[in-house]
């Protein structure tokens, strides 16, 4: 049930971080993916802290933008689970224990049933890919993550014919995440992605983000990234993936369907009934920068348009 619509979102969500970076230092999370103990990074870090991670760069998939600072990308998030305000993930996070980790993996596919988070990317090397990253309040980002194909991890659970969707679910932990003490959504937070979507090899499991483990803040120890579709489909805190033979019900399409689409393909045409999608302020250029123009598919329709010929992308959206 939603007791908090939209429209009520405090305006300090839309707030320029430089406007308020003075007031407040933001803390990193770090975590361990196999052996290595996590460790939280110190307040008013100015650079990537945390366990690093082995991994090559795929430049062949990365955007030759240059990269948002560490300080935007893990002090400017949203995050409901731990508070509604941009700083409130890095400040409220650091409570969330990442180990040990498991994934459920079930419905439409051969091999059900828990996985752990280190046999989940034990097989598959990691790499590193600089996503661009664009939010539905119009503001964007440019972020080295590190992760795994999401295609080749759903692979090995056998989908089966009737498999037409993918479905994934954040843990649900009130006590760790002080945000779902409140009906901001109907908890726990659930996405979903059409299957030939998530088998596309830019839809990446991401595990870390300038070469060290996600903070907390960010979505550790487990998020999607899908770097042509707003933000909000970014699902993060993953402990459960099913095969589908049906749309599965989103959260933010749930609590508003006619501002949240289950596609949610950032779409310059189609304006948010509140504020329009055509342009966007790009995070740590400045209070007083130029917006620039939003690009169909955050820039990567070359990749992804064909998944949606013949689709009426003003409906579905």
């Amino acid at each position: 049930m939603l007791l908090r619509r939209p429209a009520a979102i405090r305006p300090s969500e839309i707030t320029p971080p430089e406007v308020y970076a003075g007031r407040r230092r933001f803390l990193g999370g770090a975590l361990a993916l196999a052996a290595a103990t996590a460790a939280p990074a110190a307040l008013g870090t100015t650079g990537p802290t945390g366990t690093a991670l082995s991994f090559r760069r795929n430049a062949d998939l990365s955007t030759s933008e240059a990269a948002n600072s560490w300080e935007d990308v893990t002090g400017y998030n949203n995050y409901y689970e731990f508070g509604t305000d941009k700083a409130d993930p890095a400040a409220n996070a650091g409570r969330l224990r990442v180990q040990p980790w498991s994934v459920a993996i079930g419905g439409e596919c051969e091999a059900k049933g828990s996985v752990p988070l280190e046999e989940l990317l034990k097989p598959h090397a990691l790499e590193e890919r600089v996503y661009r990253l664009r939010c539905v309040e119009a503001w964007s980002m440019v972020i080295p993550w590190v992760g795994v194909p999401l295609g080749e991890v759903l692979k090995r659970f056998r989908p089966t014919s009737k498999a037409r969707y993918v479905a994934f679910t954040t843990l649900r932990d009130p006590a760790q995440m002080p945000g779902q003490r409140w009906p901001v959504l109907d908890w726990p937070y659930a996405e979903g992605l059409r299957i030939d979507e998530a088998m596309h090899p830019l839809a990446l499991l991401a595990v870390g983000l300038y070469g060290r483990v996600l903070p907390n803040q960010n979505g550790a120890p487990l998020r999607l990234v899908v770097p042509w579709k707003y933000g909000f489909k970014s699902i993060k805190a993953i402990v459960r993936i099913d095969f589908t033979e049906r749309m599965p019900a989103t959260s933010w399409n749930r609590a508003a369907p006619g501002e949240y689409g289950f596609y949610a393909n950032v779409n310059p045409a189609v304006d948010h009934p509140r504020w329009s999608q055509k342009t966007e302020r790009r995070i740590g250029a400045g209070v007083f920068a130029p917006r620039q123009p939003t690009q169909p598919f955050n820039g990567y329709a070359r990749e992804v348009a064909d998944l949606y010929r013949g689709m009426d992308l003003g409906r579905n959206f």
